[in-house]
């Protein structure tokens, strides 16, 4: 890949002015042969390998950093669901697995190590049961370990038995975690139609069919489209789609570089570039701004979706055109609290949980860091994480939630995480009751889409 003048001025100007970044660089890692019968024995390969593989990758990304002068915002790690690395051992066992996972974030200077995770789309197996049991525990003991569970896909279904245990989990954690204002589950995603390669916490982990190890890199740059479409001016739909596919082709360029230099550096395979718009609490890194920048008065007003729709399949356009290594959920991301313009929709009354969920079904994840209240029942968490699951499983693409129940809080009230976690307004949910939905059971059967042989 090579880059003329213009393009480098062009980087320069993003960088400076427009809050570009790259968001993360993610180091994919096999825990597949870290196995054993014994727990102790297991957590000491997982950490010496861990700390092995990975010894390098902080200070390997900031010589890229200082090569291009470009900030890499994010440095991490991720690894094999530990369900399925670790299969067989009991939930206290599991537990001594997460403090070795943080021991290895710390010792190599990451922030956040994921992939404390499990896959149940269609079933669980004994390990899966353990894992899941022992989340509220490993998130509340550990700081740099992050969580996900996969309970639906196109393929399989919807997992209810595990979406009302990923309910109860999510409310355990909240209350375990309850000193820090519920922080275990801003680390904690509810999946449908999961990616393998996603470098973005908390949902990344490194897929079963993923080599032994991997570099996905994560682009950032709300700000920089932003600031395209206030410069184009009054244009047609069609004006606007280009102007944000050219800016996305340019985002995209340069985060490929980013990903392939430091993965150079460490002398590990390129994996993917992930092209979501991942807004950050700064002023003017905003995906509600881009919104609010097409014309509407404000995210939430009718045609949100519709706007919201354009920005998600123009960046694709875009980066897909600039790259062939595309993957993990590449789109738009909507996190209430990492996004200034969200909380400001959020406390005007102009942004709901439900206007959120629609928007979900056009953009690249679904309800991401939404605070509620704490007396929030786990079955109306449980119809919450199902209607997501129903909009990823009949659309055949990746939705999410990652949802804060706020112990001895309530609407008007807010949390305030700080960095990049930010500040997220306790957010009303309607108190009708969902019970006898979400406890029947079972699986709810996949769509016809499903059969695509």
């Amino acid at each position: 890949m090579s880059y003329n003048f213009d393009e480098i001025i062009q980087t320069l100007r993003m960088t400076e002015l427009d809050h570009f970044d790259i968001r993360t660089v993610t180091l994919g890692i096999s825990l597949r042969d870290c196995a054993s019968r014994n727990a102790d024995t297991t957590a000491q390969k997982i950490y010496d390998k861990i700390t092995r593989v990975a010894q390098n990758h902080v200070e390997n990304a900031r010589k890229v950093e200082r090569l291009y002068g470009i900030s890499i915002a994010n440095k991490r790690i991720a690894v094999t669901p530990i369900a399925i690395a670790c299969d067989g051992l009991s939930a206290d066992e599991f537990v001594k697995i997460a403090h070795a996972l943080d021991r290895a974030a710390m010792e190599c200077g990451v922030d956040y190590i994921a992939g404390y995770s499990a896959l149940v789309q269609k079933g669980y197996t004994n390990g899966d049961r353990e894992m899941i049991k022992s989340i509220p525990q490993a998130l509340a003991e550990t700081k740099r370990v992050c969580s996900s569970v996969n309970v639906a896909s196109t393929k399989a279904g919807i997992n209810m038995n595990a979406v009302l245990e990923m309910a109860h989990v999510i409310k355990k954690t909240a209350l375990l975690t309850k000193d820090n204002d519920g922080i275990g589950c801003a680390k904690l995603v509810v999946f449908c139609n999961v990616p393998e390669d996603n470098p973005f916490v908390a949902g990344a982990f490194h897929g079963v069919t993923e080599a032994e190890v991997v570099l996905n890199v994560g682009i950032s740059g709300p700000g920089v489209v932003l600031d395209a479409i206030r410069r184009l001016g009054k244009s047609d739909f069609m004006a606007l789609a280009e102007e944000i596919k050219k800016t996305s082709f340019k985002i995209t360029r340069a985060g490929e570089i980013i990903g392939r230099k430091t993965a150079e550096g460490l002398g590990v395979p390129f994996g993917i570039v992930d092209l979501s718009l991942a807004p950050t609490p700064a002023i003017g890194d905003s995906i509600a701004d881009i919104i609010e920048a097409m014309g509407l008065e404000s995210v939430g007003a009718p045609g949100t979706t519709a706007a919201l729709a354009l920005l998600n399949e123009s960046v694709k356009k875009g980066g897909i055109m600039a790259t062939s290594s595309v993957g993990g959920m590449s789109g738009a991301f909507i996190p209430v609290s990492e996004d200034q313009g969200m909380i400001r929709a959020v406390e005007l009354g102009h942004l709901s949980i439900e206007k959120l969920e629609a928007m979900t079904a056009v953009c690249s994840v679904g309800l991401d860091m939404i605070a509620i209240p704490g007396k929030t029942p786990a079955e109306t968490i449980a119809g919450i994480i199902a209607d997501e699951c129903a909009i990823g499983m009949v659309n055949n693409k990746t939705t999410a939630v990652r949802i804060l129940p706020i112990h001895g809080k309530d609407v008007g009230e807010f949390v305030d995480y700080g960095g990049l976690l930010g500040r997220a307004p306790i957010m009303p949910v309607r108190n009708l009751d969902s019970s006898v939905f979400v406890t029947r059971g079972g699986q709810i059967p996949p769509p016809i889409r499903s059969l695509t042989n």
